[in-house]
């Protein structure tokens, strides 16, 4: 079986839990029946990628099995993953789709694609990442029971990201750990509308409206403090190309929306993220995923 899921970007800003954005940022897969489980790694975080124990895949995989009384056939995985671990990129989400997707084919489970989806979503304890890993485009989603119900809309093909990451990975865990129990009902109204507008915006490809439609006041205010580079990156919004700024997922990377215009002053914007940064940075750039995850 050969698995292709992309990377994703979560929230959004406003949209919290609720919306992600697949990026062309890929974890590619070619697994096989074997006698033992066995995995070649190479790309980013290979070294993790590598290991047996502890591996997210694997144990997605087994426990899967293991839920539905099916034998664990073990598996030799060959991986070239280019998805940044613990950077708020969906490197969770996509490693769980795999490890499912995997357990129905060697399984042999009588599993559809929604099926899948549901079950991630369920491990997930959301479904924005995972909805739009497995659908990809821009994709906001819910989940009502068991079932997941996620509208996808292709966005504009000049629209581009740059994910600015820093040295350090974040867990999701400790970036959780930070936000309040209980929100102020302004702050909360102003999300609705925000996260509204947001999805209209990606509809209708209003760049013009991300970088209020990005706007968060649930979880970037109480985060910035273990990801400073998003308050010294959000004046970037709404100038020089950049349509919006918000965290990548929980972070500690941060998005940034951009005109594919704006690659002609690429040095320019380069310089200014840098400049307003105060730290050493990669700058992974890349395009809008219209596909979700591919299986064969």
């Amino acid at each position: 079986m050969k698995l292709r899921l992309p990377a994703t970007s979560a929230n959004l800003g406003s949209a919290f839990d609720a919306a992600a954005l697949a990026l062309n940022v890929f974890l590619d897969i070619e697994a096989v029946a074997a006698e033992k489980f066995a995995i070649h790694a190479t790309g980013r975080d290979a070294a993790a990628c590598l290991s047996l124990e502890k591996n997210l895949i694997l144990e997605t995989y087994t426990h899967t099995l293991q839920g539905q009384d099916a034998r664990v056939v073990p598996l030799a995985l060959t991986i070239n993953n280019g998805i940044p671990l613990g950077m708020g990129m969906g490197s969770s989400a996509a490693a769980r789709l795999a490890g499912i997707a995997l357990a129905v084919q060697f399984g042999r489970l009588p599993w559809n694609r929604e099926s899948i989806l549901e079950e991630a979503c369920r491990l997930e304890g959301h479904p924005d990442n995972a909805a739009a890993c497995w659908l990809g485009g821009f994709v906001t989603a819910t989940a009502s029971g068991n079932k997941v119900l996620a509208a996808k809309f292709v966005p504009p093909a000049d629209w581009r990201a740059i994910v600015v990451m820093p040295s350090h990975p974040l867990a999701t865990m400790q970036a959780r750990a930070v936000l309040p129990q209980q929100v102020m009902r302004a702050d909360a109204v102003a999300n609705l509308q925000r996260s509204a507008l947001l999805t209209a915006a990606f509809a209708q490809g209003r760049g013009d409206w991300l970088q209020e439609a990005m706007a968060d006041r649930l979880h970037q205010p109480y985060r910035a403090e273990l990801c400073p580079l998003l308050p010294r990156l959000l004046p970037l919004a709404g100038q020089g190309g950049v349509f919006g700024v918000a965290l990548s997922g929980a972070g500690p990377s941060v998005l940034l929306i951009v005109q594919s215009e704006a690659a002609s002053s690429e040095a320019q914007l380069t310089t200014r993220i840098h400049a307003r940064a105060q730290e050493s940075v990669e700058l992974l750039r890349c395009s809008l995923a219209a596909d979700g995850a591919e299986l064969s």
